[in-house]
């Protein structure tokens, strides 16, 4: 290996993850040298909080406060950005593209609200930018989606990519236990965060999906046009009912392509959905994620693991520099390109025009009459009836529900987004209807 070429990195952000890195560097190194055929050098090590890198087991040489001695620095070929938020990794990647340097980074935020600015900027400097890490942890989706599967137009992608919601869902199912209750275990676990809104309201995965959505079809769809809905609102009698019907509640990334064309729309939702008990995303508990690709060549692929911490993310932060390794070796700062805008002519479909099913649980008054009436109000919407279950006895009534009102729930065929809401403002107006109705929608897989 003496005569191997070196790779020299500097890592700006020594948290959990970046913590991750650098022990699991320092103790494999040997390993990913003999497997690369390049060494990978940890030169500089960034934090402003010097605590953090007290702890580091490289020597003090190695670390800095200061970000611009690892950006002035030519000998260091690859800035890791480990520092998160929108702000100062923002600027921190930009100009270690103005210097040529190649960027790591597991910055999902970032690129979920300005990766179209940063891969121009990446391509103007003709220098690289590698991401594994922003999706999905330790699961190798972005390396598949842009090299695995090359040859493949992809029709639909299916993904629970958080952990935590994943978590609390998971243990609301198998314990019979409340959202709050679980949501404070969790915080206490360290499996959720103090403030856990971007979590739990769905923004860490409409990141994720922004993402997986743009590099799939070859054009940036936008933060602002993924439709979110977190898992607030999902009750353990909606799991009850749920299971019951044959199905398990998860927090799901949706991607679809309406047909092959390069101008079809690409519909990109996050949101709570019942999945039939025999697929196997319904199996995907605790605070693993799980995500199922469909290519037109190679038909389904599941990809499983965790999909966040410190080792799982610091291997996926490794795998990347590995990436960026060879391309030295070989001469090359872009090996495979990171991001290939194809789909020119390409849109997103709004929540409104996309079709699904639909579970609807409403609180209405108990006396006969009601199903007639928000029937009436269905059918006016041209929205079919697949079932309707009614529940009578005290037992299974959500606590909160005083003991005149009974919960109605109605499975719908499938309809417009547009027209199910609408529907259901309406269904909210009658005088039957005595709380806001819990709306989830139904994924089959076909």
């Amino acid at each position: 290996m003496s005569e191997a070429k070196q790779l020299n990195v500097g890592l700006v952000g020594a948290g959990v993850v970046g913590g991750g890195v650098v022990k699991h560097l320092s103790r494999n190194a040997e390993l990913i040298a003999e497997r690369l055929g390049v060494r990978i050098n940890l030169k500089w090590v960034c934090d402003k909080d010097e605590s953090r890198l007290k702890s580091l087991p490289i020597p003090a040489s190695q670390k800095t406060g200061d970000a611009q001695k690892v950006l002035q620095d030519p000998d260091t070929h690859v800035v890791v950005e480990l520092v998160g938020g929108t702000g100062f990794a923002k600027t921190l990647i930009l100009d270690a593209f103005n210097r040529g340097k190649v960027v790591v980074t597991a910055n999902k935020a970032l690129l979920a609200h300005h990766g179209e600015e940063i891969f121009e900027a990446a391509a103007k400097n003709s220098t690289n930018i590698f991401y594994e890490a922003s999706v999905c942890g330790g699961i190798p989706i972005i390396k598949a989606l842009r090299e695995g599967f090359v040859a493949n137009r992809f029709p639909l992608i299916y993904g629970i990519v958080n952990g935590t919601c994943n978590y609390i869902l998971t243990r609301m199912t198998a314990e019979g236990k409340d959202f709050n209750d679980v949501l404070a275990e969790a915080q206490k676990l360290g499996y959720a965060e103090a403030d856990p809104s971007l979590d739990v309201d769905g923004g860490d995965s409409a990141h994720k999906a922004t993402i997986l959505a743009s590099l799939a079809h070859g054009f940036w769809t936008g933060f602002d046009n993924t439709y979110v809905e977190g898992i607030r609102h999902v009750s353990q009698f909606d799991i009850q009912i749920a299971r019951e019907l044959g199905y398990t509640v998860k927090l799901l990334a949706v991607i679809k392509s309406a047909d092959d064309s390069d101008s079809a729309p690409v519909e990109v939702r996050v949101h709570p959905t019942l999945i039939p008990h025999k697929h196997v995303l319904a199996s995907v508990n605790g605070v693993f994620n799980g995500v199922v690709v469909r290519g037109d060549v190679v038909g389904d692929t599941m990809f499983y693991g965790r999909g966040a911490g410190a080792d799982a993310t610091a291997s996926a932060v490794i795998s990347d520099l590995a990436d960026a390794a060879l391309n030295l070796k070989f001469g090359s700062k872009q090996r495979v390109p990171s991001f290939v805008s194809h789909r020119l002519n390409a849109r997103v479909r709004t929540i409104d025009d996309v079709e699904s099913r639909y579970y609807l649980r409403l609180t209405v008054a108990d006396r006969s009459g009601v199903i007639a009436k928000v029937s009436k109000v269905l059918a006016d919407s041209d929205i079919s009836i697949s079932s309707v279950l009614q529940r009578e006895a005290p037992e299974t009534k959500p606590s909160q529900l005083p003991t005149d009102h009974v919960p109605l729930i109605f499975m719908l065929h499938t309809a417009k987004d547009r027209a199910v809401r609408n529907a259901v403002a309406e269904i909210d107006r009658l005088d039957v209807v005595k709380d806001k109705t819990v709306v989830i929608r139904v994924e089959n897989f076909e």
